[in-house]
């Protein structure tokens, strides 16, 4: 698959639920949310079914997303079937972590699991090292237990594990640095992120807004002019420095002040209700649920992902005054 724009299309993220057990303010603002209904939400068979239809068009990777993927039931069975599709062949998920180091058999916890089922990368969320700064964040006082999730992922092994960070201005710019060296002290690849506004307007203001080149100066000055790594890539949009001096890459992902963002932008997202959306920061979504319960063939749903594609925009409409018309769970981190 390629769009207008010449970009391939190899990566899929697939959202397979929209709960989640915390409530960050930049995903889902709002303590109370209205949950869809489980009839809405695409089985386990429908979404394997579309993953070999993308994998059969050219999707190599596939990112298991939420909400929280680690709540849903049955959840490492699930992934167990997707490195199996032919052509795929990079798995990973993306979680808030907390559940990562829950035994789910002696010996066995959820991270041990997810990497014996093939997953080779991990995305792991963490906007702070202070306590009482990530209960406010993500209202649930859940950080021991992300600090114990990281510890049983190093320990299954994984290929690659890497801690997001979204940057706050007033909520955690004093963490760029200690969040520096945790990472460092595990062996892990960071990343920051600048917030966007994909649940509400109201998310995204001058007053909390913290671009990634001000954080980069934040390390230049106590570290040294970071090292360029532009050969360095992970399936997504990050620019990767190393720290001088060490072996510790870090990433920035600027969606707000790259004006080159989605220049390399390869991927399509699948949310759990089964829409597919070209973009992130578009409107755009195409419900496939739909037809595919209506008894679509497999030919019928290959040309859906095609058209789907046709229609991908240029660049993402963040910095032209967006309006979400969903929140962040219910798209797919």
């Amino acid at each position: 698959m390629e769009d207008h724009f010449g970009h391939r299309i190899s990566y899929l993220r697939v959202s397979v639920t929209d709960r989640c057990n915390e409530r960050c303010a930049y995903c889902m603002p709002q303590e109370l949310q209205e949950w869809l209904p489980r009839p809405e939400i695409l089985s386990y068979e429908e979404t394997l079914r579309l993953i070999r239809i993308a994998a059969d068009l050219g999707v190599t990777k596939i990112r298991i997303t939420g909400g929280e993927p680690l709540t849903r039931r049955d959840i490492v069975d699930f992934i167990r079937q997707v490195p199996r599709i032919p052509g795929i062949r990079d798995v990973g998920v993306s979680t808030n972590g907390t559940l990562l180091a829950r035994e789910i058999a002696p010996n066995l916890t959820t991270a041990g699991a997810v990497r014996a089922v093939g997953v080779r990368s991990l995305n792991i969320s963490l906007d702070t090292l202070d306590r009482n700064v990530y209960a406010q964040i993500t209202g649930r006082d859940f950080l021991p237990a992300v600090f114990q999730g990281i510890e049983a992922s190093v320990a299954a092994g994984f290929e690659q594990i890497k801690l997001n960070t979204v940057l706050m201005r007033g909520r955690n710019e004093d963490q760029i640095i200690p969040l520096l060296e945790f990472a460092a002290s595990q062996n892990l690849i960071l990343r920051f992120i600048e917030m966007m506004p994909v649940s509400t307007t109201a998310v995204l203001s001058e007053q909390n807004f913290l671009p990634v080149a001000e954080a980069k100066h934040a390390i230049e000055a106590r570290y040294g002019n970071l090292i360029p790594e532009p050969t360095f890539h992970t399936n997504g949009p990050a620019t990767y420095y190393q720290i001088p001096g060490r072996e510790q890459r870090i990433g920035f992902i600027g969606a707000m002040t790259n004006l080159h963002f989605c220049d390399s932008c390869n991927k399509l997202r699948l949310t759990c209700d089964g829409k597919l959306r070209p973009c992130l920061g578009s409107y755009l979504e195409f419900d496939i649920i739909k037809p595919m319960r209506d008894g679509a063939t497999d030919d019928e749903l290959r040309q859906f992902f095609l058209d789907v594609v046709d229609r991908k925009p240029q660049q993402h409409d963040f910095r032209e005054n967006y309006q979400p018309n969903r929140k962040m769970i219910a798209i797919g981190g």
